[in-house]
């Protein structure tokens, strides 16, 4: 499974990489290292394979929850509307928040590679807002202002513009797990600061 393109956990396991799946924060679910917290993912994946498919988590909205395509064809006799997805568990209204999110959330994305955002972009930004060299953003370092910086780029990098957690370790010459922490605190630091990307 661990080779299979179709499905998340090859990238889970660092076998393969999506720039839409970030593993990472799965991950820290097993452990801090990366190594060990794949392997407990891996025995976690075994164990739940001996219990076979489970009707209770698989996806497809209100459709599934209602008691199956019987259901489906009472609901569109009575004409009722209803959302599903198989990918999200959750009734017809939690469904269609979370893909009206995703859908937002794209968009936003392609508005500002369209406009030429990418990661120097945003490294610029942090460094006009934290009153620093753009170069010293890429130094190696634990200092609290680099710390900070980095921390913003890493949050604007992967959640706006979708740069997978592995992508930014590999340019920052920090664990994946470094990423994720920075990309928590980034968030917290832009939510409190008012910081915003343009």
């Amino acid at each position: 499974m661990d080779k299979y393109a179709f499905c998340g956990h090859g990238v889970i396991m660092g076998k393969q990489e999506q720039s839409w799946q970030h593993s990472d924060e799965a991950l820290l679910f097993f452990g801090k290292r990366i190594s060990s917290a794949r392997r407990k993912y891996k025995e976690f994946v075994a164990k739940g394979i001996d219990q076979g498919r489970r009707t209770d988590l698989t996806g497809g909205g209100l459709i599934r929850s209602a008691g199956g395509w019987a259901s489906v064809k009472a609901m569109q006799k009575d004409k009722m509307h209803v959302k599903s997805d198989e990918r999200i568990l959750g009734d017809s209204d939690f469904v269609d928040k979370i893909l009206s999110k995703s859908e937002e959330s794209l968009e936003r994305r392609y508005a500002l590679k369209a406009r030429g955002v990418d990661i120097a972009y945003i490294a610029e930004r942090v460094s006009k807002l934290l009153d620093m060299p753009v170069e010293d953003i890429w130094l190696e370092g634990r200092y609290k202002r680099l710390v900070k910086a980095r921390s913003l780029l890493c949050f604007w990098a992967t959640r706006e513009l979708g740069v997978s957690m592995s992508s930014m370790a590999r340019r920052l010459n920090i664990s994946t797990v470094a990423v994720s922490k920075s990309v928590l605190r980034g968030a917290k630091m832009a939510q409190k600061e008012g910081f915003e990307l343009s």
